[in-house]
């Protein structure tokens, strides 16, 4: 039997582990260090190339600065352009002082109970808008001077909203507010008795064309005043579009030319029943507590009759007067009133001042106040 005797100590063993280690590491080494001089190459490469995409890149905005300072009428340019910049921020601040009227159209009882104004104060440059009057309250039934005519009129305020929003074709898109008409000459809202009220969309003027429609097969085109005019429901058509998929059980509209409100909900409770909420457009933002009454007394009118003598301070939600805000109604609890254009009859809503009484009219001071004081 052959045997094999290892003539090599133990220390030149582990001598030559190491040397063969040692060798391994100085190739691992020098690989590692031609693959580094081989990234530095491309990435030199990509950095030149940049260097020279942007020093082309700086020639040409050399060139385009050079053509544009030469431009003899650039100061006027950037002047123009920074008020059309300036206008913008105007036109979204901008109030509208004609809509106070519509607002005082839903806020002013109509029917038995009568109030009138004498003397009236708009304040829009506060935070929040108000309206200060002094008015006439007058029952027009015995005993005239009512003092719960005045209390009815303060707890009205927890009951008026507001609502506006904008008129979209079929495709959604948004139709420019001067390219509807809502109301008629004499200032009153188009209404159809079973429909609700409804706008006129004047497709032919300038810049009010539906610019997705090839033709205008969707449309029911009409013709109001000699214009082409297509109608708009603002009250939604709700059974009729919901049969037709038209809306959803929870208001969504779509594929029909309507109005987006921004403030209505509507919602499908059952067959044929809808209701519709309004929580957070809130005409008098406090309610009762957002009209302040400052004094009250009993007095007579030019006629002679008698009345409710008062001051008011009124509260007014800021989103009323902002003129951002297109088409906006004021929603009293006898129905809508336009504020969005002063075409409003106003000469009811204004009468003099109502005299106090004098010392010696004893059927006008004799009356009692009452718990609205």
């Amino acid at each position: 039997m052959a045997r094999e005797i290892n003539l090599v100590p133990d220390i030149k063993y582990e001598m030559i582990k190491a040397l063969k280690l040692r060798n391994l590491i100085f190739f691992i080494c020098i690989v590692v260090v031609i693959a580094s001089f081989g990234v530095m190459a491309l990435l030199g490469a990509i950095v030149g190339g940049q260097q020279l995409s942007l020093s082309a890149k700086d020639k040409t905005l050399a060139t385009m600065s050079n053509k544009v300072n030469g431009y003899d009428d650039l100061s006027d340019f950037l002047t123009i352009r920074d008020q059309v910049e300036k206008l913008n921020i105007i036109s979204d601040n901008k109030k509208v002082f004609s809509r106070t009227f519509g607002i005082l159209a839903a806020l002013l009882p109509t029917g038995s109970d009568r109030i009138t104004i004498s003397r009236l104060g708009v304040d829009l440059a506060s935070e929040i808008p108000s309206l200060r009057i002094e008015a006439q309250a007058n029952a027009e039934k015995a005993p005239y001077i009512d003092y719960t005519v005045l209390d009815a009129f303060k707890k009205s305020m927890s009951y008026m909203r507001y609502d506006y929003g904008d008129y979209v074709d079929v495709n959604n898109n948004k139709i420019p507010a001067y390219c509807m008409i809502e109301t008629d000459a004499g200032g009153n809202q188009f209404y159809e008795s079973g429909y609700g009220n409804y706008a006129y969309w004047t497709i032919e003027a300038d810049g009010c064309h539906d610019a997705d429609a090839q033709d205008y097969a969707y449309y029911n085109i009409e013709n109001y005043n000699g214009m082409s005019v297509v109608k708009i429901w603002r009250t939604p058509q709700f059974e009729d579009w919901f049969n037709t998929g038209r809306m959803s059980a929870d208001g969504i509209i779509s594929e029909v030319q309507h109005f987006e409100s921004q403030c209505i909900r509507y919602n499908r409770v059952e067959a044929g029943k809808w209701v519709d909420t309004n929580d957070e457009c809130l005409l008098v933002p406090n309610g009762v507590d957002g009209i302040r009454v400052e004094e009250s007394s009993n007095g007579r009118e030019s006629d002679g009759e008698l009345v409710l003598r008062f001051s008011a301070t009124i509260a007014i939600d800021p989103e009323v007067y902002m003129f951002k805000n297109k088409h906006m109604v004021a929603i009293a609890p006898s129905g809508r009133h336009n504020v969005t254009d002063s075409y409003i009859q106003i000469s009811e809503m204004f009468s003099e001042r109502a005299e106090d009484c004098l010392d010696t009219d004893d059927s006008c001071k004799k009356i009692d106040k009452g718990e609205a004081e």
